[in-house]
């Protein structure tokens, strides 16, 4: 299984203001500093939890259809699903009937069963399902205890700023962090 990110989020959950006021900054001096930041700890949070904070558009490839005949999606929330592709042997692609499709976006994973999924023909990638995750389209949609974590996480950045350079980090983790985030992370066996 294969998640490609198709499109970039258009917004950040956490806004300069809501940055600027965790961090009590009253200038805009650093304020590329802080959306870069921001950007990594996002990115860092996503990847702990397998959630997508920012809503944007993946595609995700499977080598076979499942037994069950049920697709996972291990991002999520899933949203909606815009297409299913199955390929021949051939390497052509077959459109799939989203008619009657169930989806479960918000199960951890989220889950797809489609009525009727063919027999890829290839064996690498024989299958692919395009789709939309993320809380929203906007930051106030982002449940705030992740929002708070990432607030800690880009003030302890910010707090190494002169050490540890922005393409470095995260170098360092606040105290509280895995405390804050934990209900949400999926840990295996």
């Amino acid at each position: 299984m294969t998640i490609i990110e198709l499109t970039p989020p258009t917004v950040e959950p956490l806004t300069l203001v809501e940055i600027r006021a965790h961090l009590r900054l009253d200038t805009d001096e650093e304020d590329e500093l802080l959306l870069a930041l921001a950007i990594v700890a996002r990115e860092h949070l996503e990847r702990e939890t397998g959630l997508v904070l920012a809503e944007r558009n993946f595609r995700l490839c499977l080598d076979d259809r499942p037994a069950d005949g049920i697709v996972t999606i291990a991002r999520g929330p899933v949203r909606t699903v815009a297409s299913v592709t199955v390929y021949d042997g051939e390497g052509e692609p077959q459109v799939v009937d989203l008619d009657g499709h169930l989806l479960d976006g918000e199960a951890r994973p989220a889950r797809l069963w489609l009525r009727a999924l063919p027999e890829p023909g290839r064996s690498m990638n024989g299958i692919e399902v395009e789709f939309s995750a993320g809380f929203g389209e906007s930051g106030a949609d982002v449940p705030q205890t992740l929002k708070r974590a990432m607030l800690l996480h880009v003030a302890a950045m910010f707090a190494v700023r002169g050490v540890v350079a922005p393409d470095a980090q995260p170098a360092v983790m606040p105290p509280g962090y895995d405390r804050l985030i934990a209900p949400f992370c999926r840990r295996g066996l």
